[in-house]
């Protein structure tokens, strides 16, 4: 879904987007450049994709820079907002390299904090609905303080989204440096990485590929799937309002994961069967966002169906190559 160009008076604003080559990063690119802002996109490329901005390289008010948060960062004009996207976000990545993951959302978020400082910009932090871990509470707001295990194989990522809250509201305290937090719920979409891992695109590919659709436990979890360009427009809304957060954006329809299978296979049309394997160690069981934070403060809902947005991600990877 393309983002149509505003045409504004308004100042243009330079914004700095970490993982910006990433799927959510591209999206938010792409729509904040549709705003008539100045795009810096800073990205390693380790999950992030040049094929993901290829189309926004023509804009003459968009950079790239090829940069691991991990090193500081340094950029010779005045920003004004930062968004920290910059961390692998599915299983498969996050613990290929979880060393790199934590430091990314430690070293890395000390970093982008002390940019945004040094700038005097409004930062924004992408964490996550996995800071609740295998929640007790259902659905989950943002009061609740999660039930996440310290030293398991997803703590490189639950934790580490954890720790980069602690230090943007310790620098917000103690540096009064301006700050918004974001906890991010499954999200899908066109620009996906066909390796993602995350079960939206395991799902569809095994399904175009007629091959088992692997379903982990007995398929009864659940999860909450929000289209990017609805997660996009949270995104900036919160980043555009008065409000600190944390703040829970996305879909709260909650879908059983063994029933998402059978939608994929009938939507793709596929031959597939739905195979069952051991349920990975601290996978979370339910996943709800209570979303009346974003509601009653930003005015905020998700609004494209499941179906809708489910069609154009498969038409998507239909398209694209390995």
């Amino acid at each position: 879904m393309a983002f149509e160009l505003t045409k504004t008076t308004k100042k243009m604003k330079n914004i700095v987007i970490t993982g910006g080559a990433g799927f959510i990063g591209s999206h938010l690119c792409e729509f904040l450049l549709s705003k008539g802002e100045h795009v810096i996109c800073v990205d390693n490329f380790f999950t992030g994709s040049k094929n993901n901005i290829k189309a926004l390289m023509k804009n003459t008010n968009f950079e790239v820079i090829e940069h691991d948060i991990i090193e500081p960062l340094f950029i010779n004009k005045k920003i004004d907002q930062v968004y920290n996207l910059a961390c692998p976000a599915s299983p498969v990545h996050y613990q290929f390299n979880p060393i790199r993951t934590i430091k990314a959302n430690t070293i890395g978020v000390i970093n982008v904090l002390g940019f945004a400082k040094k700038h005097n910009a409004r930062i924004l932090q992408a964490s996550t609905s996995e800071v609740y871990g295998d929640p007790t509470e259902h659905p989950q707001k943002e009061i609740y303080w999660g039930n996440v295990n310290c030293d398991g194989i997803r703590a490189c990522y639950d934790e580490g989204k954890r720790v980069a809250e602690t230090l943007f509201f310790d620098y917000h305290r103690q540096n009064k440096v301006d700050i918004r937090i974001a906890r991010i719920f499954n999200t899908y979409g066109t620009k996906m990485s066909y390796n993602d891992g995350r079960v939206v695109s395991n799902f569809i590919i095994q399904a175009l590929e007629n091959k088992p659709i692997t379903v982990y436990g007995d398929g009864k979890q659940t999860r909450s799937f929000c289209y990017v360009n609805d997660m996009v427009e949270g995104l900036y809304k919160l980043m555009n309002s008065d409000i600190i957060g944390p703040v829970n954006l996305g879909n709260p329809r909650e879908i059983v994961m063994l029933d998402f299978a059978k939608k994929i296979i009938e939507m793709t049309k596929s031959k597939s069967k739905i195979v069952f394997k051991p349920l990975p160690k601290d996978d979370p069981k339910r996943r709800k966002p209570d979303i009346s934070l974003a509601k009653e403060k930003l005015g905020w809902i998700p609004k494209i169906d499941i179906d809708i947005g489910l069609k154009k991600t498969i038409d998507y990877f239909k398209n694209i190559k390995k």
